[in-house]
């Protein structure tokens, strides 16, 4: 018996095994919502929350960053959210929506992670940053804990790609191609 073909189909599926999340690409993102903090508005030089539902993204293309409230989480797609900015996408067109998990921080950093998220939505005032302080997000779309997920959305929430875990060089590349064609 040849193994190679299995082995060949083993690996091409290994990537939808490791994951167990519900998005599927060329699906309508499935609804999810934040009661508890939620999307961080400024007022001012005031931080206020309110509540959050993904039937909002609809509108532009955007990226979607569902990260845990770690900074192993923030860093592990960090280069792709650079290639972002340095892409400077024009802001009716385009947004980034970052979702931290405020309840998968690490034990007692949890207002750490609370004030962070409000720093960074005062340095990137034009960013929908929002704080999901049960992990409503998480637990709806069935992403794993302790890890970073880049989901790219056309106008009408359909997703376009999905990733849970650090994007290679050509994932990244990928990713910035499907927004830039869907602009």
């Amino acid at each position: 018996m040849n193994k190679k073909p299995l082995i060949a189909l083993l690996t091409a599926f290994l990537p939808c095994l490791a994951s167990a999340h519900t998005l599927q690409v060329g699906a309508t993102l499935p609804s999810a919502s934040v009661t508890e903090k939620g999307e961080i508005v400024l007022k001012g030089d005031d931080v206020a929350y309110q509540n959050w539902n993904s039937a909002q993204l609809t509108g532009k293309v955007r990226v979607i960053q569902a990260i845990a409230g770690r900074s192993s989480a923030k860093e592990m797609n960090a280069e792709m959210i650079q290639a972002i900015k340095d892409a400077d996408f024009p802001q009716d067109k385009y947004q980034t929506t970052t979702i931290i998990n405020q309840d998968d921080a690490i034990w007692g950093t949890g207002s750490f992670v609370k004030s962070s998220a409000e720093d960074s939505k005062r340095e990137f005032s034009w960013s929908s940053m929002v704080l999901d302080a049960n992990g409503e997000v998480r637990a709806t779309w069935e992403l794993q804990e302790e890890n970073s997920a880049i989901i790219v959305l056309n106008q009408d929430s359909k997703v376009l790609f999905v990733k849970e875990g650090k994007l290679n060089p050509a994932e990244i590349e990928q990713a910035m191609g499907l927004i830039k064609s869907n602009l």
